[in-house]
């Protein structure tokens, strides 16, 4: 059966647009809240010097029973109940609800340098996710995941691991589960920054020669993103050009384009249906 979608009228202005949240993302009387722990990060091998802190969701009811997980960068900001991401809110109703199986939710901060006072080098967050190697996968699974376990269980299994994450937070989750197609097969990636890549974005070219690895991708992009009218560094061209490389070598892939700039707004309001979308099986 078709799906019937309501008439929506397009808004004239692709810049100054506000998405709303739907009942997904507000907190329910009627759903259970999952427990949430964190740690502190200090003694990291892979980012030496940094310190972080992770947050481990675990719904209401899990027990010891070992779950899938969804790790989010950025953590705080994902998790946060008042921004616009609100992964645990949405996480506990959309188990509430049957639509996701239960899960565990992991909100890894990016790691800072304690004692450095300039902001542009206390921050590790941008050699972190935009790198284009194995190194922020590796650090999720020696570092942050036997931690996790020893809070709530997950299990050990591809399949059941997924990643989220926006601007360099989204491309550093592909760029994850490109290299370790073994540990994570999932993905949603938020108005990614293709455009700062070290080298430039390598995903067009390596898509259509490389043989197609067993990924599972949801993307979401703005019309105005960093750079969309320009001829270098355009954020929006260089998702639809990974877009459209996802689609010629036939992955399972989602697209969402809306409107406004580089933002959370309009990718925290789907997370939602990309859950579902991601998990739909």
């Amino acid at each position: 059966m078709a799906s019937r979608l309501p008439s929506v009228p397009l808004p004239i202005d692709q810049s100054d647009v506000v998405y709303e949240h739907g009942p997904d993302s507000i907190r329910r009387d009627e759903v259970s809240r999952g427990v949430t722990a964190d740690f502190t990060i200090n003694d990291s091998e892979i980012y030496p010097g940094t310190e972080r802190t992770v947050w481990v969701h675990r719904p209401a009811g899990s027990g010891g029973a070992a779950l899938p997980v969804m790790f989010f960068q950025d953590g705080w900001w994902y998790l946060d109940p008042e921004d616009d991401v609100r992964g645990g809110i949405v996480l506990d109703n959309l188990i509430h609800d049957g639509a996701i199986p239960p899960m565990i939710g992991v909100f890894v901060d990016p790691g800072v340098f304690p004692g450095v006072d300039d902001p542009r080098k206390r921050k590790n967050r941008n050699l972190e996710y935009d790198a284009f190697d194995d190194r922020f996968a590796e650090f999720l699974l020696h570092d942050v995941l036997p931690r996790v376990d020893e809070i709530a269980p997950t299990i050990d299994d591809p399949e059941s691991r997924g990643l989220c994450g926006g601007s360099s937070g989204g491309n550093g989750g592909i760029t994850a589960a490109w290299h370790r197609p073994d540990a994570f097969r999932k993905v949603i990636a938020l108005v990614s920054s293709f455009a700062q890549i070290p080298g430039g974005n390598p995903y067009p070219r390596l898509l259509a020669t490389t043989p197609r690895k067993p990924l599972r991708i949801f993307l979401q992009e703005s019309h105005r993103d960093l750079g969309w009218d320009e001829p270098e560094d355009n954020w929006f061209a260089e998702n639809l050009r990974t877009a459209a490389a996802l689609a010629e070598a036939a992955y399972d892939f989602r697209l969402v384009l809306g409107e406004g700039g580089h933002t959370g707004n309009h990718g925290g309001v789907l997370l939602p249906d990309a859950l579902r979308w991601l998990w739909r099986d």
